[in-house]
């Protein structure tokens, strides 16, 4: 028995000792050309499961490798990838690498718009990335204001954070102000930061960038057909940081000033490490208090969120739980007026620069429609309040044999709150509307307007000759600004969503094919109301609240307004809708390697997208003495109720899209490639809400067809990279409606739908030179052609009766809002401790409409920033956007009458009404930001 137990020790001792011995330890660090060691570099090993990142050191070690031939990949956004053969016997392995320049990421591995990572050299389609530092460069003024720095990308962040714009290649009819990312995917982590769109609910109000991010990733058109849900314009997709093998992360402190004395202050952060046993944590976000680029005598954003993702890291793949918590409160600015259409200057007292028109805070109240026993509070400080808990996984898992599960799944619950004002427009105060807008039977007489805050008297008039056509007369020395008032609306609209979603892939890899298949299932559960009030208003650059009486001698007071000076309760807008939103698709696609340079790319996307929900009817409730039985006061006669009756919509859209690329590799270091897809758009719900006011929805949306084809080349050198694109778009079934105002019973209304056809032609391009060390140039944009091939619009003639409608042909025309030309230009200088940047952005000449009737100037916009890493841990930033000031107009509203828009502003109006003030939408004056970085 001792002579067997012993025999066993021996026995194990020996099997240890082996096992032991074959336990091998890979180790090395890695720089850049420079020396700078390098941290959170990728390092894998294949055909292993074993991967790490180097520390702040640059050093990273893999342990417990057994014997035999394996290849180590070397990756790191911004640097070209290395990959090494290296063989492993009995013995620990040391290595060092120096990581060249990647000057456009052209070898960096992209997830985006693809079925199977692969790097953008190899990819079939026109791809952009931004790295953490590249937005850490940019002033954090919203998504679409870093979007900017996207080749190709036209962006219009003139409203601020929200109330943006962003499209690609001239596929932008849809994308109005109210819903300007129609087209395009805006994605966290792959999946879309919201399901459903429609006017004011667009996905810019749920997604913030700061430290929590490590990367985007931006497609445009191409390969979005069959990757995207119901976005075949293009995708952009911030991704967060991952798993990381050491605690550490970064605390940042900023302060900026724009303008005047209009202050920022924000603190970002981002911490991650390991958990032990394989697990891994990545949390962060923001909180900012922001005045605002221009002046309001509120704070026009406050709020932020909280990010946060655990990894559990497996030989066979990972788990990832990720959750966001969004609570943010900002604005949007309306349009500036202006005069001379030649060469637009501001008018009547504003400033391009720091002029916002929106109303001044006050805390008023107005009745629910739905139901008078409640109130809605109306703050126009508070904005859109924000808020978004979402919660999501993402598994991947290797089931062998060369066969890959991937899923992805979030649930979501959304809310937007405007409280805000809609339309800024001179209201003339010998213009009846000014009056009779507030709801009054018939004010006509002494028209008495009180500083709603101090309840002093500005102006006291008598307006009996309107009617007929004479002017008003003040009967003290008190004048309104302009004289006259702001036509604007108390804009009150709550809205929700509670959504999931969730995609499933299923990959194969034989020699020569990737083969990618799986479905996605969507669903959100949305519902939205919409009030509109007046609001009487002082028409100057620091708009102030009226309270507005009529006293005719020997009557009772008439008040037009309440102390507030809100007016017409609920009488100007009123919807209330619900709707639920079903998406499915499922899609087939193969990565052929037909040789060793040639790959092809074909795919597949059948989708149904189902749209099921209702929309009041409403009436005017007709309630003698108003809401509060008072004759006296007529601000609460006009209140719009249900009627009780609904108009139900049950519609599917069903489409099939397809794309094929191919990819031809010359070398390691240039490919060219071509790409055309077919994809769809299925309205959105906004087609519903907008348009069949108090009819039935008798009829479905027409689905958008996008016709997309592109030719590419992809270059990189040692000191050079390049890529450029010729591309090709034609959008087909374009719904154009437009907002109107019927002066004859003071209602809106949108016009009867028009399909019509654009097309578009271009080059775009993306290039970096680097000839020394520590300077590199940069230069993208695009060239384009974008023509309204068949266009034709609606004119209701100023009323709801259509007698004298007629439809205007504007087929030929330009298309409105795509530049002919725009680019980027930047320098950046970087040695030692010490870097710099100085940015140009060039906005080509746009139509503002697609009359041509007027065009929009070009303008060029100069950002300088700088740097300095003062010890290991700390460094100190300062960021300036638009360094002299430009006064560039980037969007166009038309006329400056309530209730106008774009389209009016035909060559006609303009060669009749030379001297007509109208709105524009400068850009956002110059702002400065300094920043302290604690790295740890």
């Amino acid at each position: 028995m001792n002579r067997f137990i012993a025999l066993s020790l021996f026995t194990c001792s020996l099997l240890f000792s082996s096992f032991a011995f074959c336990q091998n330890k890979i180790s090395g660090t890695i720089t850049d050309s420079n020396g700078n060691t390098l941290e959170g570099v990728i390092v894998k090993l294949s055909p292993s499961n074993f991967n790490t990142i180097t520390n702040s050191e640059g050093f990273f070690k893999i342990e417990t490798i057994s014997n035999g031939n394996y290849t180590i990949t070397i990756s790191h956004l911004g640097y070209k990838t290395i990959n090494k053969d290296i063989a492993v016997q009995n013995k620990n392995v040391t290595l060092s690498f120096i990581l060249e320049d990647d000057l456009l990421n052209l070898q960096t591995v992209v997830v985006t718009g693809t079925f199977d990572p692969r790097t953008q050299l190899e990819s079939t389609t026109s791809i952009s990335t931004l790295s953490s530092k590249s937005i850490q460069q940019t002033y954090p003024q919203g998504t679409a204001g870093l979007l900017q720095n996207i080749p190709g990308t036209f962006t219009d962040a003139s409203a601020g954070e929200v109330y943006t714009k962003v499209y690609t290649r001239g596929v932008s009819a849809s994308a109005e102000d109210d819903m300007g990312w129609y087209y395009v995917s805006l994605q966290e982590d792959g999946l879309p930061v919201s399901l459903v769109q429609h006017s004011y609910y667009s996905p810019d109000l749920f997604h913030r960038v700061d430290l929590t991010t490590k990367k985007l990733e931006a497609i445009r058109g191409g390969s979005a057909s069959i990757t995207a849900l119901n976005a075949p314009g293009g995708i952009y997709n911030f991704i967060s940081h991952g798993a990381k093998n050491e605690f550490g992360g970064d605390i940042q402190l900023s302060a900026g000033a724009q303008g005047g004395d209009n202050a920022l202050y924000r603190i970002d952060t981002n911490i991650g490490g390991p958990l032990g046993n394989n697990w891994f944590f990545n949390a962060g976000g923001h909180y900012r208090k922001d005045d605002g680029a221009r002046d309001t005598n509120f704070t026009f954003s406050d709020g932020g969120q909280f990010k946060f993702n655990v990894i559990k890291s497996t030989d066979k793949g990972y788990i990832k739980f990720y959750g966001k918590l969004l609570n943010d409160k900002t604005n949007r600015y309306t349009g500036v007026a202006a005069t001379n259409w030649d060469n637009p200057t501001p008018a009547f007292g504003q400033d391009f620069n720091s002029t916002s028109l929106l109303m001044p805070s006050f805390n008023g109240s107005i009745p629910d429609g739905r139901n008078f026993n409640n109130s809605n509070s109306f703050d126009p400080s508070q904005g859109v309040h924000a808020k978004d808990l979402a919660f999501g996984i993402d598994f991947q898992h290797d089931l062998g044999n060369r066969l890959t599960l991937k899923n992805k799944f979030k649930f979501s619950t959304k809310d937007a709150n405007w409280q805000t004002s809609i339309s800024n427009a001179f209201v003339s105060l010998n213009n009846p509307l000014a009056y009779f807008i507030s709801g009054a039977d018939f004010p006509i007489g002494q028209v008495v307007f009180k500083n709603a805050r101090s309840g002093n008297e500005v102006a006291r008039l008598d307006n009996s000759g309107i009617l007929s056509g004479e002017p008003i007369n003040y009967l003290t020395d008190g004048r309104l600004p302009n004289d006259a008032i702001m036509g604007t609306s108390a804009w009150y609209k709550d809205m929700g969503a509670d959504e999931w979603m969730n995609e499933f892939t299923l990959q194969k890899n034989w020699e020569n094919h990737d083969f990618s298949t799986g479905f996605v299932a969507a669903y959100a559960n949305t519902s939205l109301f919409t009030q509109g009030s007046f609001a009487f208003v002082t028409y100057e650059p620091n708009p102030k609240i009226l309270q507005v009486t009529l006293e005719n001698p020997g009557q009772p007071v008439l008040a037009l307004s309440d102390e507030n000076g809100l007016s017409n309760y609920g009488g100007l807008f009123y919807v209330n809708a619900e709707a639920k939103v079903t998406q499915v698709a499922s899609f087939v696609n193969d990565r052929w390697k037909v040789s060793d340079k040639i790959h092809l790319d074909l795919g597949l996307r059948f989708e149904n997208v189902a749209h099921n929900g209702s929309k009041d009817r409403f009436e005017n409730a007709g309630l003698d003495g108003g809401l509060d039985g008072d004759d006296t006061t007529a601000y609460d006669k006009s209140i719009n109720v249900p009627t009780g009756v609904t108009d139900d919509f049950k519609y599917n859209y069903t489409y099939l899209s397809y794309s094929a690329g191919i990819n031809y590799k010359f070398n390691a270091n240039a490919a060219i490639f071509g790409r055309f897809s077919k994809g769809h758009k299925a309205p959105e719900l906004n087609y519903y809400f907008n348009n069949f006011s108090n009819v039935p929805i008798n009829q479905k949306g027409e689905i958008q067809k996008i016709f997309q084809a592109e030719v590419g080349l992809k270059l990189a050198t040692k000191n050079a990279s390049f890529t450029g694109t010729v591309f090709w778009s034609q959008l087909k079934n374009i719904g154009i409606t437009n907002f109107e105002f019927d002066g004859d019973d003071n209602s809106i209304f949108y016009t009867p739908i028009q399909f019509n056809t654009s097309e578009t032609i271009g080059f775009e391009w993306e290039s970096a030179f680097n000839p020394i060390n520590y300077v590199t140039f940069k230069f993208n944009g695009v060239l384009q052609n974008p023509k309204a091939t068949k266009w034709h619009i609606y004119d209701a003639a100023g009323s709801v009766n259509t007698k004298d409608d007629s439809i205007i042909d504007y087929s030929g025309n330009e298309l409105p809002f795509n530049p002919k030309i725009m680019f980027n230009v930047s320098t950046e200088f970087e040695k030692d401790n010490f870097y710099a940047f100085f940015k140009w952005q060039y906005m080509g000449k746009r139509q503002g409409n697609v009359a041509n009737g007027f065009e929009l100037a070009a303008y060029s916009i100069f950002n300088l920033g700088t740097g300095y890493k003062i010890n290991e841990h700390l460094s100190a930033n300062i960021i300036i956007t638009n360094l002299f000031n430009s006064k560039g107009l980037a969007n166009f509203f038309g006329a400056n009458e309530f209730g106008a828009n774009a389209n009016g502003a035909t060559p006609e109006f303009i060669a009749a009404n030379p001297d007509a003030s109208f709105v524009v939408f400068p850009v956002l004056r110059r702002r400065g930001m300094l920043s302290l970085n604690y790295k740890f």
